[in-house]
């Protein structure tokens, strides 16, 4: 969205159109969408907006829900947003160490500054783009005086009147529509600036999950966190933010529930043993955080694989840590086999699964050509140098 179409939308008459629009319209409606506002009198700037915002809030319910419908979006501040069950779970952390006051700085469209605000924390919240403050603001009037939007460098921002600072740093390409990734080494503010400041007061800093281990400092809380089967972020803390004894967490969060793990340090695995009753798929928050070992001896499990990220065990035991699986049998590895074993079994829709292999499943499904009215997961991964192909139901 550029400045001249937000200024359109920005008015009492652009607000009203995107109200009136339909909730739900495919791609197919757009172009008689646009004709029937453009045929109506609305300038291109506006009709562009509203077309744009009424989709966007379609996608972003994913994210905030019901709110979405209040809110406006850029389409890179909504693919970097954070979702408000778990920016209210950030938001929880700078509440319980006893902070008042916070400073967002790359607050994008203000996910994160809506979950502290609405926990009573006063926000300062910055954005280096025009466009994309200028929509946090919009969407962070609600709370009047109790946040504040600027346009601004995080590196430049007046950080002496808060209590402790919230850190998104910009993984993108500049501007508000270009979401191409960037390295790290490009992300802004820089990596080096954020971890100097997180040396001198309490920091929160969301980052992508992928991070290289070896760039987390010694002296901060890693915690990756999964929601509703995605690994989503991973966030450092530092200072008070940081929980003592603590070094890694998984959190892992479903719905409007949410289950923790800690430790120290990265834990040591279980050993591997023979396939057994249950296969076991770890949380990939689990996975990231390297505590794979802590969920394995709950479940009386081991690993499948030593190289590889699934567990089994013989015990009926289950954790919201993992995704189980009752092992139906070995089925052969061959696709042709494969299909001839599928096909007596009548299974019709089959959840595909891969680890340690090079298929892709979408070409898979095609050449089992299904049939049946059954339905199953089928795991592909490998168990030392042989690959196996698993049968199994979900628990």
């Amino acid at each position: 969205m550029e400045m001249s179409e937000l200024s359109a939308l920005l008015t009492p008459e652009g607000l009203r159109l995107l109200d009136s629009l339909p909730e739900t319209f495919s791609i197919d409606d757009v172009a008689r969408t646009v004709s029937r506002l453009r045929a109506a009198g609305h300038s291109p700037d506006l009709v562009s907006a509203v077309v744009t915002q009424a989709r966007l809030r379609v996608k972003a319910r994913a994210k905030f829900g019901e709110f979405a419908d209040r809110m406006l979006f850029t389409r890179a501040g909504l693919e970097q947003a954070t979702r408000l069950q778990v920016a209210a779970r950030h938001a929880g952390r700078f509440r319980d160490a006893g902070l008042e006051s916070v400073a967002d700085l790359g607050c994008g469209i203000g996910g994160d500054a809506l979950g502290l605000a609405g926990l009573g924390l006063r926000v300062d919240a910055v954005d280096a783009d025009e466009v994309t403050a200028a929509v946090a603001a919009y969407n962070l009037a609600v709370f009047g005086d109790a946040v504040t939007v600027r346009q601004g460098l995080a590196e430049a921002s007046d950080r002496s009147s808060v209590d402790a600072v919230w850190l998104d740093p910009a993984r993108r390409t500049a501007g508000h529509s270009d979401t191409s990734r960037t390295r790290p080494e490009d992300w802004s503010p820089s990596l080096d600036w954020v971890f100097s400041l997180a040396s001198t007061m309490p920091v929160g800093v969301k980052l992508g999950p992928g991070l290289d281990r070896d760039m987390i400092p010694d002296d901060v809380e890693a915690q990756w966190v999964s929601a509703d089967g995605s690994t989503i972020e991973l966030v450092l803390w530092s200072g008070m933010l940081a929980r003592e004894g603590v070094r890694r967490a998984a959190l892992v969060v479903r719905g409007d529930t949410a289950h923790e793990l800690t430790a120290p340090a990265d834990t040591a695995d279980e050993p591997s043993r023979a396939l057994g009753a249950f296969l076991h798929e770890p949380e990939g928050a689990v996975i990231r955080a390297r505590l794979i070992g802590e969920v394995a001896r709950a479940l009386e499990a081991g690993t499948l694989d030593p190289h590889i990220a699934y567990l089994t065990s013989d015990a009926a035991l289950t954790s919201p840590f993992v995704s189980s699986f009752r092992v139906r049998e070995e089925l052969p590895a061959d696709t042709r086999a494969l299909a001839k074993a599928l096909r007596e079994r009548e299974i019709g829709r089959l959840e595909i699964k891969k680890r340690g292999v090079d298929a892709d499943p979408a070409v898979l499904r095609k050449s089992l050509k299904l049939r049946g009215d059954g339905s199953a997961t089928l795991f592909l991964t490998r168990i030392g140098s042989k690959r196996v192909a698993i049968l199994a139901d979900r628990v």
